[in-house]
């Protein structure tokens, strides 16, 4: 009896360990992974057309970019980060955010759940079902959040979810900055 008991108190406690050490990205020898530089910064985003998720008509081109700040958010319905963002990137939009999605290699189903359950902050998603576009912007983890100015140029990556001290701190003034 006293086994059943500890036994899913100590699964408990190492996956909350584990979601802990995720969500505040510290790699080996307390590098913040977020910090990682990109190659991409101040370069043109890379150019791409990607189809719709199966069942929606948008999808998303890399053209729709231009002459707007915005953000752009690769996204999974799998990745647990992904959910735990969401409710941000919803109040993003709801306050005139331009923010367009790149759903990463996802079943189209789940992929159509996670947007009908969580609610759709983009104003276009494209499906990247073999993770190539994802590639080309050198994405690694996952979500991970660009922040795109009006010349189509990437000023910013965000590996991870976007946490209320990262909006506050860098992101949203970065695009004050830009717009």
């Amino acid at each position: 009896m006293r086994l059943a008991f500890v036994l899913p108190v100590v699964a408990f406690a190492a996956l909350a360990a584990v979601f802990a050490f995720y969500l505040h990205q510290i790699g080996p020898g307390g590098k913040n992974i977020a910090e990682v530089p990109s190659a991409l910064i101040d370069q043109p985003a890379p150019a791409f057309t990607l189809p719709p998720i199966d069942g929606r008509r948008d999808g998303f081109a890399s053209s729709e970019l231009a002459g707007k700040v915005a953000l752009v958010n690769v996204f999974a319905s799998w990745c647990a980060p992904c959910r735990a963002e969401h409710p941000i990137l919803m109040r993003l939009a709801r306050d005139g955010v331009a923010i367009y999605g790149i759903n990463h290699k996802d079943r189209p189903e789940d992929a159509l759940r996670f947007l009908a359950e969580l609610g759709n902050p983009y104003r276009a998603v494209g499906a990247d079902r073999d993770g190539r576009v994802s590639l080309e912007w050198g994405v690694y983890g996952y979500p991970e959040t660009f922040v795109i100015d009006r010349q189509g140029r990437i000023r910013y990556r965000h590996v991870g979810p976007i946490m209320p001290e990262h909006l506050e701190q860098t992101i949203l003034p970065l695009m004050r900055k830009l717009g």
